[in-house]
């Protein structure tokens, strides 16, 4: 009789288990939106039940809609109705006014503009070519701040330039200077003496999207990837370049680290207080919204600072849809003569994929800059599946080999140049808090041209015939890891 009833107990649980994979399967197919990423988790969960059910509820599980981030949708709205209002006709206008001028490339303004970005032209870019160039220029305009300083990472290191930055903010707030600080919680992890440091000196501190409980924590799967600093909301900076000595190539260096970022000045600024505030509310629970002091542009069409028109793009957990992933899809669709990729990371969607591919058939020449030396194997792996497609029809792709190329760029027609913080995969194109720079001026895009050129002097290009004839196994490996693509 006890062994009936154990044989009945094992398989009550063994029912009970299938049912539970059966559940979590028709879940990965209701919510999941994209075809590629549902097959992706439905082949963890069927092969690796324990495994692959953990993966998806950690890393699968869509929180665009979720609560939490409609109270931060919620706190974004009311904080900037009143600066949203101010500025759409202002934007719809100025659209208009560069409708003839931008051609082609203006319904990429357009979508940009879809998610309330304020688009401007009373603006100059300046581009800085590694940590530093970067840093140079950074580091003079924190120590002329006025009013505020806002500065936000992803990774922001306890080290030379991370303590040399942090000193400066402290010397600002001695002064008179509202300093507020924001870091990731996951990508900053090693800080907590740094933080100390910071609010002892009054620096208003807040971590985005604090981690409790590491192992369990889904919420680390969704990272504020942002790299912004705010200076008196006239002078920002954005692009791929964190806070790290790493980044600061010296004779001494393990490894040359190639990077790049953007220095504005005007009113494009107003997109990066925007973005930085929203994070900000969310994160230390404060209500700062529109005010003169922190949004100073009383007369936006008046060209004070220059003529270049800029979109600041900003997508997350918490936008309506993948706003750089669309914006980027559609600039590769509208260019008719050449697109310049630079990426460390190289997994695209493949609606991405097919946009290159398009490009690339309709006579458009398309040219791709990876790291050579990466510094993950099954990231570069995965990448490496994607590149036979590409060559087949043409499409010449580059390997890195100076060092680690970082950058995050893409320069259409000698027009249009996006420079900012997202990869070329699903993790920044879904999961993180991203935000790229969209520059439409021709001087910007030619500089970006010949750093691109530089860059090709220094990587290996990938003979098309000579990638073909690759080690079968290798090619197999890489294959399967293809499989979840769409899930890294």
């Amino acid at each position: 009789m006890n062994l009936l009833n154990g044989i009945e107990i094992n398989l009550f649980l063994i029912v009970l288990y299938y049912l539970f994979i059966i559940g979590v399967c028709i879940k990965i197919i209701l919510d999941t939106p994209t075809q590629s990423k549902a097959l992706g988790y439905l082949f963890l969960v069927t092969f690796f039940p324990i495994g692959g059910v953990f993966i998806y509820f950690t890393l699968g599980v869509n929180y665009r809609k979720a609560k939490l981030y409609r109270k931060k949708l919620n706190i974004d709205a009311k904080g900037f109705k009143n600066l949203r209002d101010r500025v759409q006709i202002f934007t719809d206008r100025l659209l208009s006014k560069y409708e003839l001028e931008l051609a082609n490339f203006y319904p990429l303004a357009v979508i940009i503009s879809k998610e309330q970005n304020i688009t401007t032209d009373n603006n100059s870019v300046q581009l800085l070519v590694n940590g530093n160039e970067k840093f140079k220029a950074l580091l003079a305009d924190l120590k002329k701040a006025k009013r505020h300083i806002h500065i936000q990472y992803y990774i922001y290191e306890d080290d030379n330039i991370g303590n040399e930055i942090a000193t400066i903010l402290i010397d600002k707030v001695k002064s008179g200077v509202e300093v507020r600080f924001m870091y990731d919680d996951f990508g900053s992890m090693g800080i907590k003496n740094l933080i100390k440091k910071l609010q002892v000196g009054g620096v208003e501190v807040a971590p985005f999207y604090k981690i409790i409980h590491p192992f369990f924590a889904n919420r680390m799967n969704y990272r504020n990837h942002r790299k912004i600093v705010i200076i008196d909301g006239v002078v920002g900076y954005t692009g791929g370049i964190n806070v790290s000595d790493k980044y600061i190539n010296t004779a001494n260096s393990e490894l040359f680290w190639r990077d790049t970022h953007l220095k504005i000045e005007g009113a494009a600024v107003m997109n990066l207080q925007q973005t930085f505030l929203a994070d900000w509310n969310f994160c230390a629970e404060q209500d700062l919204g529109y005010t003169e002091e922190l949004f100073p542009f009383g007369r936006e069409n008046e060209n004070y600072y220059g003529n270049t028109l800029v979109q600041v793009s900003a997508s997350g957990p918490d936008s309506e849809y993948p706003t750089i992933m669309y914006s980027m899809i559609q600039a590769i669709a509208t260019a008719r003569t050449q697109i310049l990729i630079t990426t460390p990371y190289f997994i695209p969607e493949k609606s991405f994929m097919d946009a290159l591919k398009i490009a690339r058939l309709s006579g458009v020449e398309v040219h791709i800059m990876v790291p050579g030396i990466s510094d993950s194997r099954i990231v570069n792996a995965v990448s490496n599946s994607q590149y036979q497609e590409l060559l087949d029809i043409g499409i010449r792709i580059y390997k890195y080999s100076k060092g680690f190329i970082h950058a995050k760029t893409m320069v259409c027609d000698g027009l249009v140049s996006f420079i900012g913080t997202a990869n070329l995969d699903n993790r920044s194109f879904e999961l993180n808090f991203e935000v790229n720079t969209v520059v439409y001026q021709q001087e910007l895009a030619n500089q970006l041209i010949e750093t691109f050129k530089m860059d090709i002097e220094n990587a290996d290009e990938i003979i098309c015939s000579e990638w073909k004839n690759r080690p079968k196994y290798q090619i197999f490996m890489e294959q399967i890891l293809r499989l979840f693509s769409a899930v890294m």
